[in-house]
């Protein structure tokens, strides 16, 4: 998820159980998209999958915004940025895609959930009034040390192609937590989250397909029920219906309290993978999660708050 945090004025101030519910069935949502994406890759090439879902999502976006009364238009300063924000999702996508075709979906979520940490120490740097504290350094200790034991678990394996894998899930990650650091940093943290979105998923289904193209990637090579289900999946639920929700908890709810729930989604993307895909999960790989799912809590902890919601 690329979320964006502060973008919208907070009615409330603690979340209520509808709303903590949301939250753990959008983390759900998330985890199971690296299941979805494996089984979209054994029918359509890495880098055009990621274009088509942008496409499809890119439309659904569009057609939510006209039904919400939502103007794109207008001169303003989020142009260039905007487009920036695109061309790191774009990437971001193309590294995740290509490195889940490599590594399993749990190794894979471990390692695109450390995006909160490249978010907090970007924060320090680039955005006013988002400073490293004690508990944040704590939160990346331990999420540090649990991608060191999840990286030293890949060294181990069998076959190299984990090891791969695991290193572009981690540049996706990187990539993510620079294209929020970005949106917080620039004129699109005021932008409406729909244009912010816009800005992603359009540019990228216009950059995806072609870089797919350029690479001589092979396209649709098996779209059967299974892969067109799972593309589905990634553009209807994630990239449109989730990030709707999302927004929408956003404008009502503190991002700080709610981005607290977000070390659910690792956990839930190992769960999956281990019982939907059969794939193995030894305990060096359950405790790196572990790690770095309390990292992502510690990270994401209202300041001076001892509640869990």
């Amino acid at each position: 998820m690329t979320g964006e945090a502060a973008l919208l004025p907070r009615a409330r101030e603690r979340l209520d159980a509808g709303a903590a519910a949301t939250m753990v069935l959008l983390c759900a949502l998330w985890g199971f998209n690296q299941i979805a994406v494996k089984v979209a890759n054994t029918g359509i090439s890495p880098v055009l999958q990621g274009g088509l879902r942008s496409i499809g999502a890119t439309l659904l976006v569009l057609l939510w915004a006209r039904a919400r009364g939502v103007r794109f238009g207008g001169r303003d300063e989020t142009l260039v940025p905007g487009v920036a924000a695109g061309l790191l999702f774009a990437v971001e996508f193309a590294l995740l895609y290509w490195g889940l075709a490599f590594t399993t979906a749990s190794r894979g979520v471990v390692f695109l959930y450390t995006t909160p940490f490249i978010v907090a120490i970007g924060a320090h740097f680039f955005v006013p009034g988002d400073r490293l504290t004690r508990t944040k350094a704590l939160g990346l200790a331990a999420a540090f040390a649990g991608l060191a034991l999840a990286f030293a678990d890949s060294l181990r394996l069998p076959s190299q192609r984990e090891l791969l894998g695991d290193l572009l899930c981690l540049g996706a990650a990187v990539l993510w937590g620079a294209t929020t650091v970005l949106i917080k940093a620039s004129p699109l943290v005021r932008a409406p989250p729909e244009k912010t979105l816009l800005y992603q998923l359009g540019v990228s289904a216009l950059a995806m397909p072609i870089g797919s193209a350029l690479i001589g990637e092979p396209g649709i090579v098996a779209p059967t029920g299974a892969v067109l289900a799972a593309l589905a999946y990634q553009t209807v639920i994630v990239a449109f219906a989730s990030y709707v929700a999302w927004f929408w908890l956003v404008a009502h709810y503190p991002a700080s309290r709610l981005a607290a729930f977000s070390f659910l989604a690792p956990v839930f993307g190992v769960f999956f993978g281990a019982t939907l895909l059969g794939e193995a999960v030894g305990p060096p790989l359950l405790l790196a999660v572990a790690l770095i799912a309390a990292g992502i809590w510690l990270v994401n902890r209202p300041p001076g708050d001892r509640s869990r919601a």
